[in-house]
């Protein structure tokens, strides 16, 4: 199998790279930081009515590009890079991804068609997978709506997002719900993080009234769905990681060609050579792992998702904490200072090890699927 891009996809990266080299500069992912949704909505708004980057994997049908997960993976490696500040992850990989999954025709073309034109989504799950989706949501049917009680914390871009997909348990199994985010009895909080570069936020449904047509799917049947949008949502995550690993690695051969000690280069040095290579071999590793889970996402009758998606989950978080790390080691201690760059990619490889399962979770998964 080739895992190469084609000419029209290194097109597209090609583009993103020159979108981001001007609108996600290292001063404006700082600013950013700092504002109060976590991100420029002037940008967002041109990189889903403009550049289109929001409708790339959803269906023609439903006013998108008609493109695959391949590309997706290509863009989430590029925004990885330029550690891009908006709710592309999340939209995306996880909203469209639980719509597409779980909602018929008419849902799709009215949620999925929204997102492409740029509305931002959020997947409220719960903490691990499909089995614990709705854990802290509950809801129950009253006449011709359901009322939505609970809690769920970690909602990636949850505080800004437009559009939620919820799931909520009721006796009947795991169902998911697509609401507006301005519904009445919901509250939205932002929570305190490592990393200002991707906002979280806990929803609290109190009392919240969803019409039944809201329901994506038959009630208590979403598990499977919810599944597989959390596995392509992992799969786009572990994109955006090889591409903070990338980053990482070049702002470490960087510094190391500029650093002078005892009169030489550092990277000169033995050590900081091997240190380099390893953080090389990591992060190849990695982006092979990562091309193919790209390919079985982008396969509707691929039997192996879940499996494709945990090695590469896996595989791309230790490459990019490793790399982060250890380019820290080679810039030494400023770049742990808020002048350097390499600290915020640090940040973001700790924290995206966490999201959407942590390395020895996603390794437990592989060992299962394979009968270890």
């Amino acid at each position: 199998m080739n895992f190469s891009f084609s000419e029209e996809q290194e097109e597209l990266r090609a583009t993103a790279r020159a979108f981001l080299a001007e609108h996600s500069r290292p001063e404006q992912v700082r600013a950013a930081m700092e504002s109060e949704l976590g991100h420029d909505p002037s940008v967002w708004k041109r990189i889903g009515a403009e550049l289109g980057w929001t409708a790339v994997a959803i269906p023609e049908a439903c006013g998108g590009l008609g493109l695959s997960w391949v590309e997706v993976v290509a863009l989430q490696e590029v925004l990885g890079e330029a550690l891009f500040c908006g709710p592309y992850l999340a939209s995306v990989g996880l909203a469209a991804s639980a719509l597409e999954a779980a909602g018929d025709a008419a849902q799709q073309a009215e949620w999925l068609g929204r997102i492409a034109e740029g509305a931002s989504g959020a997947l409220a799950s719960g903490a691990g997978a499909a089995v614990t989706g709705g854990a802290g949501v509950r809801c129950r049917r009253e006449g011709a709506s359901y009322v939505v009680d609970g809690a769920v914390r970690h909602v990636v871009d949850g505080h800004c997002a437009e559009l939620l997909v919820v799931a909520a348990r009721s006796d009947a199994g795991v169902s998911l719900f697509a609401l507006s985010a301005g519904a009445d009895g919901l509250e939205r909080v932002q929570l305190p993080t490592v990393d200002r570069t991707r906002r979280l936020a806990e929803l609290r449904f109190r009392g919240v009234r969803v019409p039944a047509g809201a329901r994506l799917g038959p009630e208590g049947s979403a598990g499977p769905a919810l599944e597989r949008a959390l596995a392509r949502g992992a799969i786009a995550l572990a994109a955006e990681q090889v591409g903070v690993a990338q980053r990482s690695l070049d702002l470490a051969v960087a510094y190391a060609k500029e650093r002078i000690q005892f009169g030489r280069p550092i990277g000169s040095f033995q050590a900081i050579k091997h240190k380099c290579a390893d953080m090389m071999v990591k992060l190849e590793a990695a982006r092979s792992a990562v091309y193919w889970a790209g390919c079985v996402a982008a396969d509707p009758e691929a039997k192996d998702l879940a499996l494709a998606a945990s090695a590469a989950k896996a595989a791309a978080s230790d490459a990019a904490f490793f790399a982060a790390g250890s380019a820290l080691q080679i810039f030494g201690g400023v770049g742990f200072t808020a002048e350097y760059d390499i600290q915020l990619y640090f940040k973001r490889a700790r924290a995206s090890a966490a999201l959407l399962g942590d390395p020895a979770w996603h390794r437990e998964r592989v060992a299962q699927r394979i009968g270890l």
